[in-house]
């Protein structure tokens, strides 16, 4: 899998995607220490039946990694008090964005998207120019490449990852 690069300085927020979560009573919420384990155990409960393609123990170790971070680097989408959502950044690197998940029932709303936003856009606002996209599945580079355009980074696999024990 190849990385993917997001010039970050072209990326805007959206003002009507947010307003139409919220009248689904969907927000997009950066993580707050004591919601840390909700967050990892939402991975641990879901990673199985929504995102099958991804280790389950590499995500949460992702993320995790992200909580520590001041402020956290993870952003949720909560819908009636339930976590529906993450996205992660300066996870495994810095300057990396994902892992991100949204659950099967919630995607097709704008759910990924305004994560995906959410964390570019403080990534932007915390001085990055880019953000690379790690390893996204197959699957997901289109969306990627239509919502913020982004560009597969050739000759980039394993590249970071190369340091993975199992590479």
């Amino acid at each position: 899998m190849a990385d993917m690069l997001v010039k970050l300085y072209n990326v805007s927020p959206d003002p009507a995607l947010i307003a139409r979560l919220e009248q689904q009573q969907i927000s997009i919420k950066r993580v707050l220490a004591p919601d840390t384990r909700r967050v990892i155990r939402f991975i641990e409960t879901n990673a199985e039946s929504h995102w099958p393609q991804e280790s389950k123990d590499s995500w949460m170790a992702e993320c995790a990694a992200s909580l520590t971070n001041h402020p956290p680097t993870c952003f949720l989408a909560v819908q009636q008090r339930a976590i529906i959502g993450f996205a992660c950044y300066n996870a495994t690197a810095k300057g990396y964005f994902g892992p991100t998940g949204v659950l099967r029932e919630a995607q097709g709303k704008g759910v990924g998207k305004a994560l995906l936003l959410a964390s570019l856009l403080a990534m932007w606002d915390e001085g990055y120019g880019y953000a690379i996209i790690g390893w996204p599945a197959r699957s997901a580079m289109e969306f990627y490449v239509k919502t913020v355009q982004a560009q597969v980074i050739e000759d980039s696999s394993p590249g970071i990852y190369r340091r993975l024990v199992d590479a």
